[in-house]
């Protein structure tokens, strides 16, 4: 049975409580990370698992709290021989490069190897008969990638959005889809008063309604704001106006099996 570790849940500011979202995906005999804020390898560590068999990091963009881990986890590994496959489109790939270089992280002396793949949008790229992918734009940032992912053993597919405002394409992708992780970084209230988030972010209110216009079957929110803006039982009952499928509203570190 495949596996999503929430390694956290949070926004861009982190908290005693959420840190910035980060995903691990278990799925057959592979460790998937998606995104790699800080502190990864400590959180993988606490649920049981060892930093060396993840195998492939897939990245959503460039923004800090999404990538600003990257160096450590690959320095954490120096002495490793091995490969570790690094996916995102080709800016977020660029961008790592220069951020590797700049710690001499890909350098004779390290014995951990980072192969980039970038991928196309549109394009299935299949990892290993246990899992495919297929990257498609979100307008968050022109880096940024959402996924499609597709378990071959489970025969489940997830969707998972990165930051993204409200994207059509993605829920006319998402119709009917076994599980949606999307953003939900705030409440409507807080859209109303910073008006400018509706450009690069989603309100709980906003992915309830099309969570459910597209007949999601189990809506897992995160990149929740600081919690003194967005507690979970407020984009809980935003969420619930409209949605009426499974919910999901996870904690750091929760498991959720698929």
């Amino acid at each position: 049975m495949a596996e999503i570790y929430f390694l956290g849940t949070g926004g861009w500011v982190a908290t005693p409580q959420r840190d910035n979202t980060s995903v691990l995906l278990r799925a057959g005999g592979l460790l998937i990370l998606i995104d790699c804020p800080g502190s990864v390898v400590a959180k993988i560590r606490k649920l049981g698992f060892d930093p060396r068999r993840v195998s492939t990091i897939i990245l959503t963009h460039v923004h800090p709290d999404h990538i600003y881990g990257l160096p450590s986890l690959v320095h954490s590994l120096i002495l490793e021989e091995g490969e570790i496959r690094l996916l995102g489109s080709e800016e977020t790939l660029a961008f790592a490069r220069r951020l590797l270089d700049l710690f001499g992280l890909r350098e004779k002396n390290v014995g951990i190897r980072v192969r980039f793949q970038s991928l196309r949008p549109g394009r299935v790229f299949r990892l290993d008969d246990a899992l495919s992918l297929r990257g498609f734009r979100v307008p968050h940032h022109s880096s940024s990638l959402g996924y499609h992912l597709y378990l071959n053993e489970e025969r489940k597919e997830i969707v998972f959005s990165g930051d993204t405002p409200v994207h059509r394409p993605l829920f006319k992708d998402a119709r009917a889809i076994d599980y949606l992780v999307h953003e939900a970084s705030a409440p409507s209230r807080y859209f109303k008063k910073y008006p400018r988030l509706y450009r690069i972010h989603t309100s709980s209110l906003d992915l309830g309604r099309w969570s459910e216009e597209a007949g999601v079957r189990c809506l897992i929110p995160c990149h929740f704001l600081a919690d003194v803006w967005a507690v979970p039982t407020d984009v809980r009952a935003e969420i619930r106006r409209c949605f009426t499928g499974r919910l999901i509203v996870p904690r750091d570190l929760q498991c959720v099996s698929l």
